[in-house]
C-alpha cells in the first residue's frame, strides 16, 4: 500500500511546486500600471528596507513588497538599496526593480546653473541638456499653483530657484526639477539667514527682489554687501534705486530683445514697474536668481551712508561709491576718461 502512494505524494508535492512558482512568477511580473511609461522612484538617504518596499507597492511598480523583501533576504542585499532617483523602466519586474535599486545606476546628467541667471536662460540649458523642454520647464516655474504649493510668496518662481549643480535622470519631470530648485533654495536660505520666517511672505519676497539685483550688479564678493547698502539707503530716502540690470531684464525678459550694450536715456524711459529709473521702490519680483553672496547682502547689507557706485575698474570689477551726487559724477567723468 505504501508503494502505492508515492505516485500520490509526488504528483502533490510536484503540484505543490508548480503553484509555487507559478506564485512567484505572478509576484515577480510588472504591474499593468507600468505600461504608462518610465517614471521616477526616489530611495531617500537612510530609507530602509520595508518603507522603500511598502512605497513601491503603493505606488504600483511592484506586486508584492513581502516578495521584495524575501528576495532581498535571500540575495543578501538588505542594506544595499541605495539612496537617488530611479527612472524604471516599463514592463520592469520586481527583481529587476531589485537588482536596479541595489546597484544605484541612476544614469545622472550634470546640470550647472549659473548666478543670475533667469527662468528662461536656466529653461534654454535644461532644454539642452536633455533633461526636459525649456517650455515644460517654463510653464512649471512661472505657475501660481505651484508656487503656493512650495509656499513662495510671489506670482512665479523667478529668484527662487537657486543656482547650483544638480545631478538628475535624462529625462526628468520638469515640475519635479523646479521643486528641487526651490527646495534648495530654502535650504541655503537658512544658512544664510536663519531668522527669514520671521520677515512674513512679503518681507521675504523683498529681500529675494534686492538680492537679485545686487546679484546682477556686483562683481567683487566684498563689494556685494556695499552696493545692497546703497539700494537699501535710496529706498529709506524714497530715491528710485536706478539699477540698469533692472532695464536689462526689461528689455531681454519682457520685450524679448537682444541684451543692450548700454543703457539708453530712451531706455531709462521705458513704462514699466521693473523700471528703478522710473519708479521709487523695488520692481513686482525678481529679476534674477540669485546665489549664496547676494542673498547675503540683502540680508546684510553693509552699513554705509552711500547713495551711488560706479565701475571703476572694468577688469576688476571694482566700483566706486560716493554720498553724494557731486562725487559720483566726478567718478562717472574720471571713468569715461579712462
Amino acid at each position: 500500500m505504501g508503494h502505492r502512494r508515492w505516485p500520490r505524494v509526488a504528483a502533490a508535492v510536484a503540484g505543490v511546486l508548480v503553484t509555487a512558482a507559478a506564485a512567484a512568477a505572478f509576484l515577480n511580473s510588472a504591474p499593468h500600471v507600468q505600461d504608462r511609461g518610465d517614471r521616477f522612484f526616489v530611495v531617500e538617504k537612510g530609507e530602509s528596507l520595508s518603507s522603500i518596499a511598502g512605497r513601491l507597492d503603493d505606488e504600483g511598480y511592484i506586486r508584492s513588497p513581502a516578495f521584495l523583501l524575501a528576495a532581498a533576504r535571500l540575495r543578501r542585499t538588505e542594506g544595499s538599496f541605495k539612496a537617488g532617483w530611479y527612472r524604471v523602466p516599463p514592463g520592469s519586474t520586481t527583481l529587476a526593480v531589485h537588482d536596479l535599486l541595489v546597484s544605484g545606476s541612476q544614469s545622472l546628467v550634470k546640470l550647472t546653473i549659473p548666478e543670475g541667471w533667469t527662468i528662461s536662460r536656466v529653461a534654454a540649458l535644461v532644454e539642452e541638456r536633455g533633461i526636459a523642454p525649456a517650455a515644460d520647464f517654463e510653464a512649471a516655474a512661472r505657475s501660481r499653483a505651484l508656487a503656493a504649493d512650495l509656499a513662495v510668496p510671489a506670482a512665479t518662481l523667478e529668484g527662487f530657484l537657486y543656482p547650483d549643480t544638480y545631478f538628475v535622470p535624462a529625462p526628468f519631470p520638469a515640475e519635479t526639477l523646479v521643486s528641487m530648485m526651490v527646495e534648495t533654495f530654502f535650504e541655503r536660505l537658512e544658512k544664510v539667514e536663519p531668522g527669514w520666517r520671521r520677515l512674513g511672505g512679503g518681507g521675504l519676497l523683498e529681500k529675494v527682489i534686492l538680492a537679485s539685483i545686487v546679484e546682477r550688479e556686483y562683481q567683487l564678493t566684498e563689494e556685494a554687501p556695499l552696493i545692497a547698502s546703497v539700494f537699501v539707503n535710496r529706498m529709506r530716502l524714497g530715491i528710485g534705486l536706478e539699477s540698469c540690470a533692472t532695464i536689462a531684464y526689461i528689455i531681454t525678459e519682457i520685450q524679448h530683445l537682444p541684451h543692450p550694450e548700454y543703457i539708453t536715456l530712451e531706455d531709462k524711459g521705458i513704462d514699466s514697474p521693473y523700471n528703478t529709473y522710473k519708479w521709487a521702490a523695488l520692481p513686482p519680483g525678481p529679476i534674477a536668481n540669485p546665489g549664496r553672496v547676494a542673498l547675503d547682502a540683502a540680508f546684510h547689507p553693509a552699513r554705509t551712508d552711500y547713495l551711488y557706485f560706479v565701475l571703476r575698474d572694468p577688469d576688476a570689477g571694482k566700483h566706486y561709491f560716493s554720498k553724494d551726487l557731486d562725487a559720483h559724477n566726478k567718478a562717472k567723468k574720471l571713468y569715461l576718461k579712462k
